[in-house]
């Protein structure tokens, strides 16, 4: 085995790095001179271009990439020179001083510049173009850099990226160092990047112990927001006691035991028994506050609405409807099929209304009909959708101003909403297009800030995927027993049959194959190998497509993938996507973080809710394009779909990832000139017929399915999995629950 070594050098560049566990490839010049840089690798986390390192390690060499040096150890030293100490401030590592900045204070101060920094930071001043502005800025970047040097320092056994010391660090202060030591599971609940597993870790490596009640009930907790992630309002008692046990691996007993203490603390969880979502017999519940209320809210808040004395659209009660449509089809320049006749006088005439229908059958032009009837008799409408994207085609639908559901109740940081029971929205009818998006925390959220006696009417395809979140709030206001009337279209209209994708879709929907030869505008490139299959996507949606049909690759086409990960994976299919839409270039700037590179003009998507960004908040799914990246004030700015312009520190960009290519899952409410979807046996625990169906629901003009038919064949006839646990069918059904 090679002798234990120290090298000492400025760290030049990070080739790779994986935010996850820290493994580093980086450059550094050691001083040989000649631009020889020398290749070192291994745990560098923290580590910034620019500073001196003090490696510990060993010496080996590498069957491709020749002589390099594995680090076990590094400690930061203070370059001495003056253009080490140029480089060091030059390289970003200070927010406020780029390389033109360095040059002029290294130039003032020389070899004392670091000592003046540290210990008469007012001096800077002194400096030409630096005045008590950027100075004090200087000053406070500094500062807190030297924290997050110290709290990197403290986890780096642990193996915490740089990224969630940083965020450690905002969320406590001066405290980071006592909370990590004293209360690791605070950090679970608190930072988001954290789960339960890094918590974990910590905690055994500040000595709690493994059957520590403490532990046992972040595990519960874990368990249960794990749920959440995949749809879940609650989770049987049994169930989860079992994955508790799996997971903490740890006695039955003490996790009884805990589970009863949880449940006895007011922000711990809340038992209750209700139908099974299977069989439909009584289970024990178990539910994170947060959802129990939303639940309990929603049934209480949509009984409410329904029961309502008032009526906001009363002039609708006594209308002559056969005169009423007659005027609508003169305006409008159509007749309403029956079935959307009977959906524009229940949403005009009950408080609570949901429409529902695959793609062809006249939601749309439905959805203006009423919009066009309300706004006759001088009523207040409200359009919104979940999606920026979904919110513009309402508003192109119906010629009316649409926003967001989050932009229209200006959720506040936090998460509270400006309109609520309180203060409702000044509205007689609400139109809710993409319903199936709703999860429950947002649809009670939405319904909460309806007034009693307006009318609210949601719009979506209860056959497409559930929402992101947790609840299936579309399907439980359509389930027997509810209280809420509905319409379903199911005619397709002649227009809508003459297109491949529309009665693909329908085909699909019904469990049979799409017909996938002699159309213009659905098509099968079969390729039976994954990796190969994940290769044609890319040139396929890069080169084929635009060719072909003029389409902008990055606007106007759009990669779904059925899964994150494997070779016709999004995360796959957006590095190759990225390397032939948007390449490196000399003048393009660009910042690397963790496995990925971001550059000016990439596709991108946000991939957590924070409500302290923008105007509004910006949501976990918003997708937008980058704009600006300034190196100097370590910022990266995206223009999203609702044209709003978001900043991102440097240390924020784990909350985006590209989207060239993404999941199926994160495309729902969004709508796309083209798709392509990979179909591979690679995804097979995937292949459901709900997902493929959403996916070629996407597309306006054109869909590419790429891949093996047998893959093909298993999607359309898996019927997909159970149904999530959720109570609110069953609230609903008993009229309601309380107020709340």
């Amino acid at each position: 085995m090679a002798q234990p070594a120290v090298v000492e050098g400025v760290l030049e560049r990070i080739t790779y790095a994986n935010e996850e566990n820290g493994y580093t490839v980086a450059r550094v010049d050691t001083g040989r001179g000649a631009g020889d840089l020398l290749t070192v690798v291994g745990s560098l986390l923290g580590a910034q271009v620019g500073e001196s390192l003090r490696m510990e390690g060993r010496w080996g060499s590498h069957p491709q990439y020749g002589r390099q040096f594995t680090v076990e150890n590094y400690t930061t030293v203070l370059p001495a020179t003056v253009q080490g100490i140029r480089r060091y401030l030059g390289s970003g590592l200070v927010k406020g001083i780029g390389p033109i900045f360095a040059d002029r204070i290294t130039q003032h101060f020389g070899t004392d510049t670091l000592r003046i920094i540290e210990e008469e930071i007012g001096r800077l001043i002194e400096v030409p173009g630096l005045g008590p502005k950027r100075t004090r800025k200087i000053a406070a970047a500094w500062e807190e850099q030297k924290a997050i040097k110290e709290v990197m320092l403290f986890l780096q056994t642990v193996e915490v990226s740089t990224s969630i010391a940083v965020r450690i660090y905002k969320k406590y202060g001066d405290a980071s160092i006592s909370v990590v030591r004293k209360e690791p599971y605070r950090l679970a609940a608190d930072v988001w990047g954290i789960g339960f597993l890094t918590a974990d870790r910590i905690a055994q490596s500040v000595g709690i112990p493994h059957d520590s009640p403490e532990r046992v009930k972040a595990g519960l907790q874990y368990a249960l927001s794990q749920s959440a992630d995949q749809g879940h309002c609650f989770l049987p008692e049994e169930r989860l006691i079992a994955d508790a046990v799996k997971l903490l691996q740890v006695d039955t007993g003490l996790v009884i035991e805990c589970l009863a203490e949880l449940a006895a603390e007011e922000e711990g969880v809340v038992r209750e028994s209700v139908p099974g979502p299977e069989d439909g017999l009584p289970v024990t519940a178990v539910y994170l506050v947060p959802f129990h209320r939303a639940e309990l809210s929603l049934s209480a808040q949509l009984s409410r609405l329904l029961r309502a004395e008032d009526d906001r659209l009363a002039a609708f009660r006594d209308v002559d409807w056969d005169r009423a449509l007659t005027w609508l089809a003169a305006r409008t320049g159509a007749e309403l099929a029956p079935e959307q006749r009977e959906a524009v006088r229940l949403a005009l005439t009950d408080k609570v209304a949901v429409l529902t229908g695959g793609p062809g059958c006249g939601k749309s032009f439905t959805v203006r009909s009423i919009v066009e009837l309300a706004r006759a008799k001088k009523a207040k409408v409200v359009l919104a959708a979940p999606t920026g994207r979904a919110a513009k085609r309402l508003a192109e639908l119906t010629g009316a101003e649409a926003s967001t559901v989050h932009r229209l109740l200006e959720l506040k940081p936090g998460g509270d909403a400006a309109y609520d029971r309180d203060r409702p929205l000044d509205a007689d009818l609400v139109v809710v297009d993409e319903a199936s998006m709703l999860d429950l925390l947002l649809a009670n959220k939405l319904v909460k800030a309806v007034a009693p006696g307006a009318h609210l009417l949601l719009v979506g395809d209860v056959d497409q995927l559930p929402s992101v979140g947790a609840g299936e709030v579309l399907r439980d206001l359509l389930a027997p027993g509810s209280p809420v009337p509905a319409v379903r279209l199911t005619r397709i209209f002649r227009q809508a049959q003459q297109s491949g994708v529309v009665t693909n879709a329908h085909r699909i929907n019904s469990g049979l194959p799409p017909v996938t030869t002699g159309l213009a505008d659905f098509f099968l490139f079969a390729e039976e190998d994954t990796e190969a299959a994940g290769r044609l996507t890319v040139d396929v949606a890069a080169r084929r497509i635009p060719a072909k049909f003029g389409l902008d690759p990055r606007r106007d086409v759009q990669v779904l993938a059925p899964m994150h990960r494997g070779p016709a994976g999004a995360a796959a299919l957006n590095g190759l996507l990225q390397q032939a839409v948007t390449p490196a270039r000399p003048d393009l700037p660009e910042r690397r973080f963790g496995g990925r590179v971001f550059r000016v003009g990439d596709k991108v998507t946000q991939i957590r809710n924070n409500y302290e960004k923008g105007e509004n908040g910006v949501f976990n799914g918003t997708v937008g394009v980058v704009t600006g990246l300034d190196p100097v004030e370590q910022r990266l700015t995206v223009r999203t779909d609702e044209d709003e312009e978001v900043g991102y520190d440097f240390d924020e960009l784990d909350e985006l990832a590209h989207a060239y290519a993404v999941t199926i899952h994160r495309s729902q409410g969004s709508e796309y000139p083209a798709v392509v979807i990979p179909v591979t046996t690679g995804a097979w625990m995937m292949l459901q017929r709900n997902l493929l169906y959403t996916a070629v629901t996407r597309a306006k003009r054109l869909v590419v399915l790429v891949g093996s038919r047998r893959a093909l064949g298993q999607a359309v006839r898996t019927v997909g999995a159970g149904r999530r646990c959720t109570a609110l069918d069953h609230r609903l059904a008993m009229g309601g629950g309380v107020r709340l």
